[in-house]
């Protein structure tokens, strides 16, 4: 996998993280992926997002280092002439463009896309931009989660709302891009022809609700915060804690696996209670059933109880920290790792698919 784009050349002037993501995509694959920053303010703005554990005088910050790997960086002036000289040559030879300038900005960067056409037929320009009409107007993650609803969903009630604790909607942003940049390269394959492709992190967001928006447009409910709590699904996102105070959390879907999460915890009687029968039933009396379930999980340790449910056939897991779940095999198979400025830096591998050639 890491060969499979080792002829790409691809030019990345975006920063932040959607479009850098992109960019960490096709590096990981093995294309040729030269970061362009901006000289004049000092490159790339999350190389100074730090958190207080980090060097100041750092040159590079682990936001910044957590879509930034496998790129050369290039750092140009693009309003300077000899700077955009530099450019243009790189842009002669790309196969693929990344940008998120805002579109007032497009002449002075020489980022029109006429032009940029003019310099290479065949490059395929995939670019990013904040809100889908306003194209002057500023765009960051947790307005995006704001006005696209996440926010309003998220918490445990009104009063305690929540943004989601990533930047999910420059996440959902960089995989609509990586698909539509996929599919336009697989089509200059076929035709020679480049093309350009955008997405606006409004859109990818909105597209994100998917079975919110639809209990909405079909049913006119509108979605509240639930913590981790289903609207549509009992018990599934119940959090509990076990005899050693860790705490599980269940995903039951149907109701073969409700018998055997109450076969597992003695409580077989449980689904003949016309409250629990079906999942509509557990979903109007969730708060009586998670008060029954409570105490009977209660007393169980909880990697004994996960064992007995996976048996079962039961969907449960542990509430872990993010230190531990990046401590497990699984996670340390993903971690690259790169020095970058002279600062060994690490992040989680962005490509998680696997291709096998048949």
């Amino acid at each position: 996998m890491e060969h499979l784009l080792q002829d790409l050349l691809v030019l990345e002037t975006a920063a932040v993280l959607a479009g850098p993501a992109v960019g960490m995509h096709f590096a990981e694959l093995g294309a040729r992926v030269v970061k362009i920053e901006n000289k004049r303010s000092g490159g790339d703005v999350t190389r100074k997002w730090k958190l207080p554990l980090e060097a100041p005088d750092a040159p590079v910050s682990a936001y910044f280092s957590s879509v930034n790997w496998g790129k050369e960086h290039l750092f140009l002036d693009l309003k300077d002439a000899k700077d955009r000289a530099i450019f243009d040559e790189l842009v002669q030879r790309a196969d693929v463009l990344i940008t998120n300038h805002m579109e007032k900005d497009a002449a002075q960067l020489g980022l029109e896309r006429d032009r940029l056409r003019l310099l290479n037929p065949r490059l395929v320009h995939g670019h990013i931009k904040g809100f889908a009409d306003q194209p002057d107007r500023p765009a960051f993650d947790v307005v995006l989660q704001a006005e696209t609803g996440y926010i309003s969903m998220t918490g445990t009630d009104a009063e305690h709302v929540a943004k989601l604790p990533i930047a999910l909607i420059d996440v959902l942003a960089a995989h609509q891009l990586k698909e539509g940049l996929l599919l336009a390269l697989w089509q200059r394959e076929r035709t020679g022809k480049g093309a350009y492709v955008e997405v606006s992190l409004e859109e990818a967001a909105l597209a994100g609700l998917v079975n919110q928006a639809s209990n909405y447009l079909m049913t006119a409910a509108v979605a509240k915060p639930m913590g981790t709590l289903h609207p549509n699904i009992a018990p599934y996102g119940e959090v509990f804690a076990c005899a050693s105070g860790k705490r599980m959390i269940l995903a039951v879907g149907s109701d073969a696996q409700f018998v055997g999460l109450c076969t597992v915890l003695g409580l077989e009687q449980l689904p003949e209670d016309p409250r629990y029968t079906s999942n509509t039933d557990r979903v109007a009396h969730r708060i009586a059933l998670a008060a029954t379930l409570a105490p009977a999980i209660a007393t169980k340790e909880r990697s004994i109880l996960l064992r007995h449910l996976l048996e079962a056939g039961v969907p449960a897991g542990a509430v872990l920290g993010v230190d531990e779940a990046l401590s497990t095999a699984t996670a340390m198979a993903l971690i690259l790792e790169e020095e970058i400025d002279g600062v060994r830096t690490r992040r989680v591998r962005g490509n998680v698919f696997r291709i096998e050639i048949i």
